[in-house]
């Protein structure tokens, strides 16, 4: 099997680049932050606080996280409910960064990930994919773009959708993740020694996704 590992910052376009390259190339997509962000969507439907690591690791043994590839797309599933709608809102995005710092919820989480690489042609996506998921990957890519940039496309895609977008609070959230991420103890946000670097910053998505694949298809 071949497995691509994409880490970089919130925001950076990880997933949205990887699923369009995974499409072209023929692979698996896996979107590990949204199985964190399914862990911390039960979290807070407990009603624990996600920087309370004890209370937090004490519910993981009642939660099933399933996945499901449609051609929509990866599919998430808690204890049996599609979530897949319900972990994109910004009080799940917070949340996910303070229980993504727990060790016990990435390590209940370590062997689901990794059982999908050993079957599968994967690109998969996350924080730490290429410094402890998956260290042996064919290949790293570290994917990111300047926090300012990464603000403009999160409001563009918000008013898109017809929703209101504050730029310069969008922006304060977006350092505030980078921070928590970078900062935490456990499996924090670096690029990998053998990472290749890669910034969006002044690429357009089709660009970014013609980058990614033909760093793929060097390697194959």
């Amino acid at each position: 099997m071949f497995a691509v590992a994409i880490d970089g910052p919130a925001g950076a376009g990880k997933s949205s680049v990887a699923k369009a390259a995974a499409q072209e190339l023929g692979f698996v997509y896996v979107d590990t932050g949204a199985i964190y962000r399914t862990i911390a969507l039960h979290v807070l439907r407990q009603g624990v606080d996600p920087h309370d690591a004890p209370a937090v690791e004490a519910l993981l043994p009642a939660i099933q996280v399933g996945l499901e590839y449609t051609p929509e797309g990866q599919v998430m599933r808690l204890n049996g409910e599609d979530v897949t709608s319900l972990i994109r809102t910004p009080e799940v995005s917070m949340a996910t960064s303070a229980c993504s710092a727990i060790p016990a919820v990435r390590a209940f989480l370590l062997q689901l990930q990794r059982d999908l690489a050993e079957k599968n042609n994967v690109l998969m996506d996350g924080r730490d994919i290429g410094t402890v998921v998956l260290p042996h990957a064919q290949l790293k890519v570290f994917l990111t773009a300047s926090a300012q940039e990464r603000a403009r496309r999160r409001v563009r895609q918000l008013e898109e959708s017809g929703q209101a977008a504050d730029y310069e609070a969008i922006l304060r959230d977006i350092q505030q993740r980078d921070y928590q991420d970078s900062h935490r103890e456990v499996a924090p946000l670096r690029p990998a020694e053998d990472a290749v670097l890669v910034d969006t910053s002044q690429d357009s998505f089709a660009r970014s996704v013609e980058r990614l694949v033909g760093l793929v298809r060097e390697r194959l």
